[in-house]
């Protein structure tokens, strides 16, 4: 089964999740998670991770904590958890479907980035995969105030398109990236995880 299909429709505008969607990133936010929290008393079993696939790194650790009994915090881990991220982001491959898609759409369409990370991390992950300054718009979970699977990520996204949302397609790999595009308003492709 292809990771990505492309879908026949065109839209004026097209929103990209970073994480598992452009960017072949999830293992390695994974094994940061890993290590992150267990420094820390923490644990965090890989297809949880994967569940949480969308949710601000924030949220993951108090989820982590309702989960498990433990009480660390969530500023130091996700802290913690991106530096760790960031000495492995040269290692990072980008998806080639969605990368060779997102190429092809911009030339008749404006293209965005919303992703639950943190923009400083975001940017360095599109740089890492050949895609430094290729979005119009790039909008992280600190820039709005509710992350997936609330809509505001999508429609901020397409605030800054200058694109309504029902014209407006998500390239998505998380339920609550899903659940967020429909909350929009928005169409949505699912991009299946990469096998290894």
């Amino acid at each position: 089964m292809p990771v990505f299909t492309s879908p026949d429709k065109q839209y004026q505008g097209y929103i990209f999740d970073c994480d598992g969607t452009l960017a072949n990133s999830m293992p390695v936010h994974y094994r940061a998670w890993a290590q992150a929290t267990g420094e820390y008393g923490g644990q965090i079993p890989e297809d949880l991770f994967y569940e949480l696939g969308g949710v601000p790194t924030r949220e993951i650790v108090k989820i982590l904590n309702e989960k498990y009994g433990t009480n660390i915090d969530p500023e130091t881990v996700a802290t913690r958890k991106e530096a760790i991220y960031i000495e492995s982001i040269g290692s990072i491959q980008p998806i080639p479907e969605v990368a060779a898609f997102a190429r092809r759409v911009a030339a008749f369409a404006r293209v965005a980035v919303a992703s639950g990370g943190y923009l400083p991390v975001v940017t360095r992950t599109l740089a890492a995969i050949g895609f430094k300054d290729f979005f119009a718009a790039i909008v992280t979970s600190e820039q709005v105030k509710r992350g997936k699977p609330s809509p505001d990520l999508f429609l901020e996204a397409a605030a800054r398109l200058g694109v309504a949302p029902r014209d407006c397609l998500v390239l998505e790999d998380s339920v609550a990236g899903f659940q967020a595009a429909t909350a929009a308003g928005m169409e949505y492709a699912v991009v299946g995880r990469p096998q290894t």
